[in-house]
């Protein structure tokens, strides 16, 4: 295959550089800045691209994300590619503070307790015991012992859906307030940028005409 890597990298490398990336996650920061501001798109479009990742990286559907941002941009005619760039607001340095942010919230509304004193290790118990259920139910499919959903049940109570609801204003927040930055710093970027291209044509117009007189002054 053309785009496949020559030295292909062991699991744990991959595990490893997806929370600490080569380069450091500045560096990975500036990539996706830089990135975004060389799309060809208007700045009002891509702007939308970035609500719409911003605002999916507060959804608790983890690995579904692009799939997410996608389907916004779509939604609200913003750019795909600026979309998907954008869920990286959401990363191994982000997650903990947009869930306890996105669980608070989501508990407030809901009128239930929350704990963030104790939300990190609580919330690491019930990840694990929700995929325990989960993947012990489906053996269970084959097996035909008994099943038991209560630590997904107990998962979606206290975690999923509190999230899934908390989310949403924090998210509308944030994305909103990406976009109203994203917009003027985009816009100025791309006018300097057009301001650069054409003194590069005026540059290379005016060598051509010098050398065209040269050449006509030789000739003569």
């Amino acid at each position: 295959m053309v785009f496949r890597r020559r030295d292909r990298r062991p699991i744990w490398k991959i595990v490893a550089e997806f929370f600490f990336p080569r380069g450091g996650w500045w560096r990975a920061a500036q990539y996706v800045r830089h990135r975004l501001h060389r799309l060809p798109d208007p700045p009002h479009k891509i702007s939308r691209g970035i609500w719409a990742g911003v605002f999916a990286a507060f959804t608790p559907f983890y690995g579904l994300h692009f799939v997410i941002s996608i389907i916004l941009a779509r939604l609200m005619q913003g750019n795909i590619v600026a979309a998907l760039l954008a869920t990286f607001f959401g990363n191994p340095l982000t997650y903990i503070p947009i869930a306890l942010v996105s669980l608070g919230t989501g508990h407030w509304l809901l009128g239930t307790e929350f704990d963030p004193e104790h939300a990190g290790r609580s919330l690491a118990g019930k990840f694990s015991d929700a995929w325990a259920d989960l993947w012990q139910n489906i053996i269970a499919i084959f097996t035909g012992a008994p099943q038991n959903w209560h630590r997904l049940s107990v998962f979606y109570d206290e975690v999923f859906f509190p999230y899934m609801i908390g989310g949403i204003i924090p998210g509308i927040i944030a994305a909103s307030t990406c976009y109203y930055l994203a917009v003027p710093v985009i816009r100025a970027y791309q006018n300097r940028r057009k301001g650069r291209l054409k003194d590069k044509l005026e540059a290379i117009k005016r060598k051509r005409a010098e050398s065209k007189a040269q050449d006509n002054a030789t000739g003569d």
